[in-house]
């Protein structure tokens, strides 16, 4: 997929006087909500097509901010715009080492695309512990993405510094949690207030718990 930027016209943008309060008064406001997903069906479904949570969790996450303009901000050559899509950049832990690299790979709107083009960026890339960025930099539409698969978390805050003109979401999950039946997954985003309000994340946590509960209607094979 290609990814085209584009300008705000700050004149017509119904949200300049917000972003506007947030850079010139406020300067900088980074806040992080964290919040409890139900991946019951989600978990269950990938696990009896015999596919990878993390690569769905990747799509799943890419696909609901690639809907929304608030997620797609950015500045480039000081002029403030969006993206058409975010790329996702995302840790790998090697067990050998415990050390991690970070690695992206490119989005596409078809899951089964994405999945293959995941499998192949861990097959060339994922074992490769001696270079950070074995596949080299991020496009400049990525976001960061990561998990603890280890333990679960309640409350998780990151801490950004010179976040001023950095206004990508940052999501990080943890490990699952079960309970009659019932699987969780604690969820938190941190956002530049000067991008994203509390409405459009309550918008979509909506939108990805509805996908995750509903993955026949982005699942169309059965493994690969």
């Amino acid at each position: 997929m290609n990814t085209n930027f584009h300008a705000i016209d700050m004149e017509t943008w119904s949200r300049a006087h917000t972003y506007n309060y947030f850079t010139k008064t406020v300067s900088t406001l980074i806040y992080s909500i964290n919040v409890t997903v139900n991946v019951t069906i989600l978990r269950n479904t990938l696990k009896s097509k015999g596919l990878k949570f993390f690569s769905a969790y990747l799509y799943l996450i890419t696909r609901a901010i690639g809907r929304h303009q608030e997620f797609l901000m950015a500045i480039q050559d000081d002029v403030l715009g969006y993206w058409d899509y975010r790329t996702p950049f995302y840790p790998i832990f090697h067990k050998e080492s415990k050390t991690i690299t970070f690695l992206w790979t490119e989005y596409d709107d078809d899951f089964e695309v994405f999945y293959k083009n995941y499998i192949w960026d861990m097959k060339q890339y994922g074992k490769n512990n001696s270079i950070m960025l074995s596949k080299g930099e991020p496009p400049s539409n990525n976001y960061i993405i990561s998990c603890v698969p280890w333990f679960s978390f309640n409350s998780l805050s990151m801490q950004l510094q010179n976040a001023k003109n950095y206004y990508a979401p940052i999501f990080e999950s943890g490990g699952f949690t079960e309970t009659n039946g019932i699987i969780t997954m604690p969820l938190s985003i941190t956002i530049n207030h000067a991008a994203v309000d509390g409405y459009h994340i309550k918008v979509l946590l909506e939108e990805l718990q509805w996908t995750m509960t509903h993955p026949e209607e982005w699942i169309k094979w059965t493994r690969i």
